[in-house]
């Protein structure tokens, strides 16, 4: 059976969706759209604290991120729970993201860019990647995953797919108006806030959606690459 949503986020960690799309999350869902969460890892790596074993960061951070899209209004949240720093294009891999597009039927899905150049965390290439081919062609055709047609999950189009962390920026999300939840939401993710060498959060991320304004009528956004997936 499908449940549909009209929006489905896939990140690489806990944190990274509110780091790239949390204030455009939030205002997607004040105008009454359904988002869905799919985290591919729990990010049980994320840490410089040599006293605390992966498997408590991994439930630690889980409970993070059920917070966080909890305090957004996102639906649903899905736990691959494949190992952090080990994402690999795999056919397992992408069966996973295949069944989660035919079975929420998303417009719209929201991932990582992962043609960034030079350094950019290899989950997150590996995740972008995975992605982009699930929405086209393997969502798209019968024959790609027919088990999954056993499972009830019809093909599904994806309509367009917005790329956070992109350095080809095309388009810009007015988050004036959410910018607020989405600080709210980062701060949800204690354990990673405190690795970061940052004293204001508010303020650091309020400096990054203002920088990013040029040539829109808004005070905060966030940009992405947006592409109109093929027929």
């Amino acid at each position: 059976m499908t449940e549909t949503a009209d929006v489905l986020v896939v990140a690489a960690h806990p944190d990274d969706a509110e780091f790239g799309a949390s204030g455009t999350v939030a205002r997607w869902i004040r105008e009454g759209k359904e988002v869905v969460y799919v985290l591919c890892t729990s990010g049980e790596k994320g840490t410089s604290d040599r006293s605390v074993s992966p498997q408590w960061l991994a439930r630690v951070r889980e409970k993070e991120q059920l917070a966080a899209a909890n305090l957004l209004g996102v639906r649903e949240v899905v736990f691959l729970r494949y190992p952090d720093q080990g994402l690999e294009d795999s056919v397992e891999f992408r069966r996973d993201i295949v069944r989660a597009i035919r079975k929420y039927r998303p417009d719209t899905v929201v991932t990582l860019d992962p043609y960034r150049r030079y350094i950019w965390h290899r989950d997150h290439r590996i995740t972008g990647q995975v992605v982009l081919d699930a929405v086209y062609p393997f969502a798209r055709d019968h024959l790609a995953f027919p088990d999954l047609l056993k499972e009830g999950l019809e093909p599904h189009k994806v309509k367009e797919v917005f790329l956070w962390a992109s350095e080809n920026i095309n388009h810009k999300v007015d988050i004036t108006e959410t910018f607020h939840l989405k600080v709210a939401a980062l701060r949800c993710h204690e354990s990673q806030v405190r690795e970061m060498s940052v004293s204001d959060l508010e303020l650091w991320l309020r400096d990054q959606c203002r920088a990013v304004t040029a040539g829109e009528d808004c005070e905060l956004c966030e940009t992405y690459h947006r592409v109109e997936a093929p027929p």
